[in-house]
């Protein structure tokens, strides 16, 4: 489980690299219930994300060594991931604005939204996710690295209802400086560590497919 883990390292960390979700995020905080809207918006993409990692994994039969489909799904997601590293182009210093009186009700389900408004930063955990799959994992200990995953995926975010809450509305500013400084980071990083967990991706399953062993 522990070289699973490190595998996925690099998946995380393009996929922290999120600046869509981070936006939504503060704009909750500026509204009147803050600290509930902003933790019930990362509660709602978390177990959205989850859910999709668990109806995704129960589609393919696992089985003790990983299999040919396991190496092309890997292929695939590296190819789109060169795709849209080359393609890539954000503009920055965006306005996020929801009609209407934000719930946490509403939150909740604009959190879960959020994973299909940003598709593309999506790939990364799609790719952490076969990488699960075609590990030598029990069930109980996937799921338990999939949690995991989650969990530290949701982790750095998790600052925005913290400061909410001990910083008030002061900590608007700061958030929203912190969101302008990662959607400019993000438009040049985001292309950067796609290209280069895409090119590992595809490394790994050309290995496979030429030699019969993979890289990783």
């Amino acid at each position: 489980m522990a070289d699973t883990l490190l595998v996925l390292a690099p998946f995380l960390i393009a996929d922290i690299v999120n600046p869509v979700l981070f936006a939504f995020m503060v704009y909750a905080v500026g509204t009147g219930r803050p600290l509930a809207n902003s933790g019930a918006m990362l509660l709602g993409h978390t177990l959205a994300y989850f859910s999709v990692g668990l109806v995704l994994a129960s589609g393919f039969e696992r089985l003790a060594e990983p299999r040919t489909v396991d190496f092309v799904i890997e292929l695939i997601i590296g190819v789109l991931l060169l795709w849209v590293a080359l393609r890539y182009r954000r503009k920055t210093s965006e306005r996020v604005e929801v009609g209407g009186r934000l719930t946490p009700l509403k939150a909740f389900g604009l959190g879960a939204v959020i994973n299909f408004v940003g598709a593309p930063f999506a790939l990364p955990y799609f790719a952490a996710l076969d990488q699960i799959l075609k590990a030598d994992l029990s069930t109980l200990a996937a799921l338990v690295v999939l949690l995991g995953y989650n969990f530290l995926y949701a982790l750095p975010f998790m600052m925005v209802p913290v400061l909410a809450a001990v910083r008030g509305e002061q900590s608007r500013r700061y958030l929203l400086a912190l969101s302008q400084r990662l959607d400019r980071l993000s438009a040049y990083l985001t292309p950067v560590l796609f290209t280069l967990v895409g090119l590992a991706l595809i490394g790994d399953a050309g290995s496979f497919f030429l030699r019969g062993k993979a890289l990783f």
